[in-house]
């Protein structure tokens, strides 16, 4: 049956494809007269025919599906990183990208080899309902070993129809046996505002991670909240790591801070729908409260209209990072058999003229971030106070604060979850931590995680003290060590020190990201957030700039310098 079926579906696929190419070949006299439409005629034909051969004669079976699907992705992925084709099957994703919303129990869950961890427990949802762990392993889902399913297969399993139950089987430390929960999987709506609360008595702080269908409005209502529990001084808006989403949610939350009739961002594109101005439409609910914006180099998008509208009408000081530096507007098309499209149509224009669009979208470093941008290729604009800012490469921050920067040393805890893992073993051993707010990784609770990390042969070393030990052995078997003994001595002597101020920095960042792990395990997204603030050097200067308001004011004047640096 299943062969049938395979079969009917390729046949219809094949039909498909040839009457579209039928149809291409027909209109090819329409096109006589213009070479660009004969050249897209030629190559479609020619594709199609690589294809029918490739089809026909190749020496094992195709998926026509899935060869189809790579050709289109390849195609876009040459146009730019942001122009994507969405089958049927993954709408799903789509529709989670632009609501905030999907199916599921509400984990996040990482492969580790043949093992399935979950690294995250959304708060309210079914799997945090059910009594699901961060650190649990998932053996089992109802009767399907999953130690050979890849994500997408595992997440499909952790989804139902018709309200009903799936079974999940975990590990879980200190428990000899399986254990077994039985959950109804559900809508789950992660939040675009993931905290609000204060940073003082006087200064508020939202952290926003994404644009999508009435964020704006869930943006308005917290900050509401928050004014009527107290008289605000100043707020601070955090889109670290916000990568954007719907351009209507950035114009709307901007207009809460700005005149009614300010133009807020521009559209330009080749096809003249696609140009268009968008303008604050209501009197703004705070027109004066003072408005400091955290950015980093994961900002992006709807992220850098915001940041970026606020910096060009002189309404925030930004602070943190260069951000992403995506300028670029994409419009959803439906496409044929239930599919969409997302295509770039236009770019991005902030107040001052300048487009966020890093100009060279296509070399950027691991992380995504533009490492740099020609000089020649930069131009200056200015904002409405007269400050100098710059186009060519996303958001440059009034106050530059370095977050992103950590060492190698930092990456492998992180990269290789030993952080994750501790955290882990401490929530096995603990009932209870003091509330987020209050909890302290005592130095005590520090030398457990070093002694820890020894037990994992980890070495808090630099790659120079690693290259001296290889110089080292490699002068000691050559029967030399007499002749370099002082210089061997003092170059350990100095690396020594080097290596114990890269643990001094890093011991900083542990107690950021490893307190935060393990408020997380008891208070959820929110108990990291509000552990992780109180070590927050960004939110430390922009505490400091909102309240000192001499100094607040002189950098929107543009008389306090452009981008002055601020060390880490």
């Amino acid at each position: 049956m299943k062969n049938m079926k395979d079969f009917l579906l390729k046949r219809k696929l094949l039909s498909v494809l040839i009457a579209a190419f039928l149809l291409l070949f027909v209109n090819t006299a329409f096109y006589r007269d213009d070479p660009r439409n004969f050249e897209i005629t030629k190559n479609m034909d020619i594709f199609f025919s690589i294809f029918r051969e490739v089809n026909t004669f190749y020496v094992d079976e195709i998926d026509p599906g899935i060869t189809i699907k790579k050709a289109i992705d390849a195609m876009l992925a040459s146009l730019d990183p942001y122009t994507v084709y969405y089958p049927e099957s993954q709408i799903e994703d789509f529709r989670f990208m632009t609501t905030g919303e999907y199916g599921g129990i509400g984990a996040v869950v990482q492969k580790r080899s043949n093992s399935a961890i979950i690294v995250e427990i959304y708060e309210n949802t079914s799997a945090a309902k059910a009594g699901l762990k961060a650190g649990d392993e998932i053996v089992k889902i109802g009767e399907v070993d999953i130690s050979t399913k890849t994500l997408d297969e595992i997440s499909e399993l952790l989804k139902a129809e018709n309200n009903s139950s799936i079974n999940v089987s975990v590990k879980r430390l200190k428990h000899a046996n399986l254990l077994s929960f039985s959950i109804i999987p559900e809508k789950v709506d992660i939040p675009s505002v993931s905290y609000a609360g204060w940073v003082s008595d006087e200064v508020g702080y939202i952290r926003f991670t994404q644009f999508t269908e009435n964020s704006a409005n869930e943006f308005t209502a917290a900050l509401s909240s928050l004014q009527t529990e107290k008289q605000m001084k100043g707020l601070i808006i955090d889109l670290r790591g916000n990568p954007g989403g719907l351009l209507n949610d950035a114009v709307n939350i901007v207009n809460l801070f700005v005149p009614r009739g300010q133009l807020i961002v521009e559209t330009k594109g080749k096809v003249q729908q696609w140009n268009a101005k968008y303008y604050a439409e209501f009197e703004p609910l705070f027109p004066d409260l003072p408005l400091v914006v955290l950015v980093n180099r994961s900002s992006a998008s709807a992220s850098e209209i915001v940041s970026g509208a606020l910096q060009d009408l002189d309404r925030a000081v930004v602070v943190g990072e260069r951000t992403y530096g995506k300028g670029l507007v994409q419009t959803t098309r439906k496409i044929v058999y239930n599919s969409r499209m997302k295509v770039t149509t236009a770019k991005y224009y902030i107040p001052s003229g300048r487009c966020i669009q890093a100009l060279d979208y296509s070399n950027r470093n691991a992380d995504g971030s533009v490492s740099h941008v020609p000089d020649s290729l930069i131009s200056e604009y200015f904002t409405k106070a007269s400050r100098s800012v710059h186009d060519g490469a996303g958001i440059f921050p009034d106050i530059l604060v370095d977050t992103s920067q950590f060492s190698v040393n930092f990456q492998k805890l992180v990269n290789e979850n030993y952080i994750f893992d501790f955290a882990t073993e401490f929530s096995s051993k603990n009932d209870s931590i003091a509330s987020p707010e209050q909890f302290i990784l005592s130095d005590e609770q520090l030398n457990v995680f070093f002694s820890y990390l020894k037990t994992k042969n980890f070495d808090f070393e630099s790659k120079s003290s690693a290259l001296l030990a290889q110089l080292y052995a490699q002068i000691e078997e050559e029967n030399r060590l007499s002749e370099f003994a002082d210089e061997l001595g003092l170059m350990q002597s100095k690396l020594n020190d080097f290596d114990e101020s890269i643990k001094r920095l890093d011991k900083n960042l542990i107690v950021k990201f490893l307190g935060g792990e393990i408020a997380s395990r008891f208070y959820y997204q929110t108990g990291r957030i509000k552990f992780q603030i109180r070590h927050d050097n960004a939110v430390d200067t922009a505490l400091q700039i909102i309240n000192t308001s001499v100094l607040y004011r002189k950098i929107l004047n543009g008389e306090y310098g452009n981008h002055l640096k601020k060390s880490k």
